[in-house]
């Protein structure tokens, strides 16, 4: 498994986090007696909106709305048996916040305190507090969270059965945070240098404060943490004390004043900063330009504009295949990777994503389009920004949905025109499961009927038989499962889709051997090549969901009992089953076609570099 990109950023300077979430909850009117943590249900949006809000100020790390969703914090409000729902939809807020910003932002799940005393003063013990633990951090996992931040603990053992639980339940990085009064001690009374050498042997990756009263003593602290370990440092104070005010809490820190301590912090080596109580999207502005000259992340380049120039249809040599063609004619095993476009207008880390795909040895780029019927940017305009920035050959999804005969033309020519000319024809998910269930879905044809539109293209005339100046050159992809319940339906509609002209199948995300062999049993050879969905499973939870809810989708029980086994090292087992079934089915298929799940790209990166040593070991035997 690689190493954490979250970790690996630490590496290269400074990383700014986000801002208060209470805090901005309160400053909306929502009272301190209201569970903060059932906001993520019943108002999102104002949730979302703080998100988006720290994003657009520079903040690299967002929190999910979770500080309180554990099980024994939410009985208050009796909220108890809602500790999945909450966590879960906190996370997909978050992730929602950064599609849409497009900034490819951590996301970190928040862990805070059970708001009980242990053993033997309270009532609670540590087992109980650890159960609380781990069955939060199991939805923030399943949610997709990219990293874990336990904050805001007062009492060092309840931190460390945080610790505990987050090790039992994931492998994701752990920043664990603790409160420090003004006297420099946590509230139980342990020095910087306790929690310091505790934490160390808990195995957490990140040690800092936050809370507290105020930068100063964060500084403070942070110091003697650092003449004590060689781990990264976190450090997220509050805005000073608050004051009450009319009835309404009030911190007095400036902007200016965390601009001060984010200078001060970094300078001593702090790897993760940002703010607690009272500080706003406003301070994190002022100190990502505090930060700014000291940060040694590579930035990402703002899209430039277009200068694709359109290609003359007057009548001219053919175009040659593209280089994903070129590689199926050659018999060359074929790598094609997928990635969805942002929900909003940034696709900064779409390209990202993409740049490391390509970086890792990958030959294309799948682009979707809307998928799930869920507005998003246009796969056509995303494929220019990658094409252009990234320098990688491009797919685009393309379904019937949601244009009109003449429509699909005019785009297909337009594409073709701006040189993406590899087409997967889809006919696209109904509208009623996405974003606009009212909306009306168009398909005047339907996949197969795409692929015809396409073919007649490739012949030089339109659909009516129109000429179009000379013949296009598009390469035809189509979709398959082999995993569908009517595999004779599927394999009906798989002929058809040849017959119609696709030069290559595609398949839908398929966990054996035996599925592919069954399928290939009943279409006999194929003339086309072969290209092998695989999604990798992210943990138990994600395999249970993708095998019981996704239809289409069967993942073998033995497949889902080692990823209950395998337990926090999910991410781990999902690649390594992933490597087995591509070493298993390497002599079925000519390639792969992989798909990131939560847009984690650097787990499908780890595939495409292990495929391509792979090749090559294979070649020089």
């Amino acid at each position: 498994m690689a190493a954490s990109p979250f970790l690996e950023r630490l590496r290269r300077g400074p990383l700014l986090g986000d801002g208060a979430m209470g805090t901005q909850l309160h400053a909306r009117g929502v009272s301190f007696e209201r569970s903060f943590d059932e906001l993520n249900l019943t108002q999102p949006k104002i949730v979302e909106e703080i998100h988006r809000a720290y994003i657009s100020a520079g903040a690299e790390l967002i929190e999910t709305n979770t500080f309180g969703a554990n099980r024994i914090k939410l009985a208050r409000h009796g909220l108890e048996d809602r500790v999945r729902d909450i966590n879960l939809r906190a996370v997909k807020l978050a992730r929602e916040a950064r599609e849409i910003a497009g900034d490819p932002v951590f996301l970190a799940g928040s862990v805070g305190p059970i708001g009980q005393q242990l053993e033997p003063i309270g009532r609670i013990s540590i087992a109980q507090a650890t159960a609380a633990f781990e069955e939060q951090i199991a939805a923030l996992l399943e949610g997709g969270a990219d990293l874990l931040v336990l904050e805001t603990f007062t009492n060092l053992p309840e931190l460390l059965a945080a610790v505990a639980a987050a090790k039992h339940t994931t492998d994701l990085p752990i920043v664990a945070q603790m409160t420090f009064a003004e006297d420099g001690l946590t509230l139980s009374a342990e020095e910087p240098s306790q929690v310091v050498q505790a934490l160390e042997q808990a195995g957490v990756d990140v040690i800092g404060v936050n809370c507290g009263v105020g930068p100063q003593v964060a500084l403070q602290v942070l110091e003697a943490m650092r003449q004590q370990t060689r781990l990264p440092l976190s450090g997220q104070p509050n805005a000073g004390l608050p004051a009450r005010v009319e009835g309404r809490f009030f911190y007095f820190a400036t902007p200016e004043y965390f601009a001060t301590f984010a200078r001060q912090a970094a300078e001593l080596g702090v790897a993760y900063i940002g703010g607690c109580c009272g500080t706003t999207p406003a301070h994190i502005a002022a100190m990502r330009a505090a930060l700014r000259p000291v940060a040694t992340g590579t930035p990402i380049q703002r899209p430039a504009p277009s200068t694709a120039i359109a290609i003359d249809l007057n009548p001219a040599e053919q175009l040659p295949p593209t280089p994903f063609a070129q590689r199926l004619a050659a018999g060359t095993f074929v790598v094609s990777v997928e990635i969805d476009p942002p929900r909003g207008l940034n696709p900064a880390k779409c390209v990202a994503g993409a740049q490391l795909i390509k970086d890792a040895g990958a030959d294309a780029i799948n682009i979707g389009d809307s998928p799930m019927a869920r507005v998003r940017m246009s796969a056509l305009s995303l494929a220019l920004m990658i094409e252009q920035q990234v320098g990688i050959d491009i797919l685009i999804h393309f379904t019937s949905r949601d244009k009109n005969l003449m429509a699909l033309q005019a785009e297909l020519i337009g594409a073709h025109a701006l040189g993406i000319r590899n087409i997967i024809a889809l006919t696209g998910d109904p509208p009623r499961i996405g974003d606009y269930p009212s909306a009306t879905g168009v398909w005047d044809v339907d996949s197969i009927g795409l692929i015809k539109i396409l073919q007649r293209l490739n012949e030089g005339y339109d659909w009516l038989g129109t000429s179009i100046g000379k013949p296009a050159n598009f390469t035809i992809a189509c979709a398959v499962n082999p995993s569908a319940d009517d595999l004779g339906h599927e394999i009906d509609r798989f002929r058809q889709k040849i017959e119609a002209g696709a030069h290559v199948a595609m398949s839908q995300p398929l966990y054996d051997r035996q599925t592919l062999e069954r399928f290939f049993e009943k279409t006999g050879p194929l003339p086309i090549p072969f290209l092998l969905g695989v999604l990798p499973l992210q943990s138990s939870r994600h395999a249970e969901f993708m095998h019981n809810e996704v239809p289409g989708i069967v993942v073998p029980q033995q497949l889902r009992d080692r990823m209950r086994r395998a337990g926090e090292n999910g991410i781990a087992e999902g690649l390594q089953q992933s490597r087995e079934l591509l070493a298993e089915t390497r002599d079925l298929v000519q390639g792969v076609y992989l798909m990131p799940s939560f847009g984690r790209y650097e787990v499908v990166a780890e595939l495409v570099r292990w495929l391509r040593q792979d090749r090559v070991t294979t070649a020089l035997r």
